[in-house]
């Protein structure tokens, strides 16, 4: 059902941005508006659905259809980095639902491409959320060195310089992995930043639509990620509930994942039942990639502090349910 639910959705958003005819030997603004359309469109199936396969073989197809729009008719030297920008974009929206699907033997191909794109584009802002993105494809990867050259290098692109948004997000993912390697003054040190340039931003200002996920309530979501880590449970739960009182409605996918971090602060704090109830809030249909690792790690957590309590046994009652 999800997999027709997706498709309609990808079919729907494509059927009425169709190409340029081949006949046309000039690309132009509208061009370049039309992919960025479809870019717009990818970047809402993500929030909705998340790093489905789907999704990752749909945008890597519109990069592809991107270059070959390029390499089919002339255009202008700003049109010409216009799309080389929108392409690089189409192959880290590829790569990231690898990512966040936990496909990330598929992730790490893309990284190169996408520079290189993002290169001939000249384009920062797309090369910052490159490098993010491989910053968290080495966390997962466990190259904890990797990770943080690569958030190194995204904070390091200029955009960093000229518009705190984009250091703000730079900084609450430099957080997480401080807390991964334990250093707890480093995490805490980095999500004050993170705060204090989200502060600072101007939150009015146009910006490309995959940079749209981030407000208060994402720099909150990553704050909880760093506090789990370090076991602060209850600093946590705090950020957790302010993310989920704050979250946008359209960002589902991003809701389980906050809920399902919930589940583990309240689990750390002895809270069973509590933490069930938050757990039994994440859909069936989004226990997938990283929500599914949060949510098999909260099952083995539980199993292991509570394994006779009613709240275990009800939860795993739940999931052997929602197989």
């Amino acid at each position: 059902m999800y997999r027709r639910a997706f498709l309609t959705a990808a079919t729907a958003a494509g059927a009425s941005l169709t190409m340029p005819s081949a006949a046309q030997r000039r690309l132009g603004s509208g061009d370049v508006d039309r992919m960025n359309a479809k870019l717009a469109a990818v970047v809402s199936m993500d929030n909705k659905y998340g790093g489905t396969p789907e999704l990752q073989q749909h945008a890597a197809s519109l990069a592809e259809e991107t270059i070959r729009l390029q390499n089919t008719h002339t255009a202008s030297s700003r049109i010409r980095s216009e799309l080389y920008g929108v392409a690089a974009a189409f192959t880290a929206s590829a790569m990231w639902a690898a990512i966040d699907g936990r496909r990330l033997d598929e992730a790490e191909p893309y990284l190169n491409q996408a520079v290189t794109l993002a290169g001939l584009a000249n384009n920062r802002a797309v090369l910052y959320r490159i490098w993010g993105h491989a910053s968290i494809m080495y966390r997962h990867l466990g190259r904890p060195a990797d990770a943080v050259a690569a958030s190194e290098a995204a904070r390091a692109t200029s955009i960093v310089r000229s518009d705190p948004l984009y250091a703000s997000l730079a900084l609450a993912r430099l957080a997480t992995y401080h807390a991964d390697a334990g250093d707890e003054r480093g995490a805490l040190r980095a999500i004050g930043l993170a705060q204090a340039s989200y502060d600072r931003a101007d939150k009015t200002k146009h910006r490309p639509p995959w940079m749209g996920f981030y407000d208060q309530a994402e720099l909150d979501s990553l704050a909880v990620f760093a506090h789990l880590r370090l076991g602060r449970w209850e600093d946590a739960e705090r950020h957790a509930h302010r993310c989920l009182a704050g979250l946008r409605p359209d960002l589902e996918r991003n809701r389980a994942l906050t809920y399902a971090n919930l589940a583990l602060a309240q689990l750390g704090q002895g809270d069973l039942e509590l933490a069930v109830a938050s757990a039994r809030n994440v859909p069936a249909d989004a226990a997938r990639g990283r929500v599914g690792v949060l949510l098999k790690d909260f099952t083995s957590k539980i199993s292991a502090v509570a394994p006779r309590s009613s709240e275990t046994i009800a939860w795993l009652e739940h999931r052997r349910a929602a197989a």
